[in-house]
């Protein structure tokens, strides 16, 4: 049985998801190399309700995709923090995002903050300024771009990239993985009726 070489190219949909401001990249590889196609917010700080907020994320995400046609979404997974307010308003605005994207058929894959940190500085306590840094190094990309919310995505897209660029099928190496990917791995266990 002849088996399809794994997919080396990729256009990476990183998002940093937020109500008032959501950061994006775009990151374009290709087996270890990779470059920035894209970084920059979303802000909605002056949208009147959450209700509008959500809306803008979706229809955000929407445009991003259809724009620059990425096949995989990389996003930061919810975190946990003190105020249980905040925590909801960030898990919608994530929802949002991974519903417009599982809509559009992209692959979805979530990276914890500290995760994302290790991949890029090699410490997973590092501060979003450390990163950020550590991304001006790795890539030339406008410097007008300081929103640390812009690199945190791109952080999160090159997290991705690099959990993923020696060649094993994604399937085989995604947090979870989804069903496709289950079945996929695990042949024996499908019960066929």
């Amino acid at each position: 049985m002849q088996t399809t070489p794994p997919q080396t190219d990729h256009l990476i949909l990183g998002i940093d998801p937020g109500t008032n401001v959501m950061g994006y990249a775009i990151l374009k590889t290709h087996l270890r190399n990779s470059e920035v196609v894209a970084v920059d917010v979303v802000k909605m700080s002056r949208l009147p309700d959450q209700s509008a907020k959500l809306r803008k994320i979706y229809e955000s995400t929407l445009e991003l995709v259809e724009t620059y046609h990425p096949d995989i979404l990389a996003i930061e997974e919810p975190f946990y923090g003190k105020n249980p307010q905040s925590m909801l308003k960030l898990g919608r605005a994530q929802g949002v995002v991974i519903g417009a994207c599982l809509h559009a058929g992209l692959a979805v894959f979530e990276y914890p903050p500290r995760k994302v940190k290790q991949a890029i500085t090699g410490r997973g306590g590092a501060s979003k300024e450390q990163v950020a840094a550590m991304l001006h190094q790795m890539y030339a990309f406008d410097d007008a771009t300081a929103c640390l919310d812009a690199t945190d995505a791109l952080g999160i897209a090159v997290c991705h990239h690099l959990q993923n660029r020696l060649g094993a099928p994604l399937s085989s190496r995604m947090r979870g993985g989804g069903w496709e990917a289950f079945i996929a791995q695990h042949q024996d266990r499908v019960v066929r009726k």
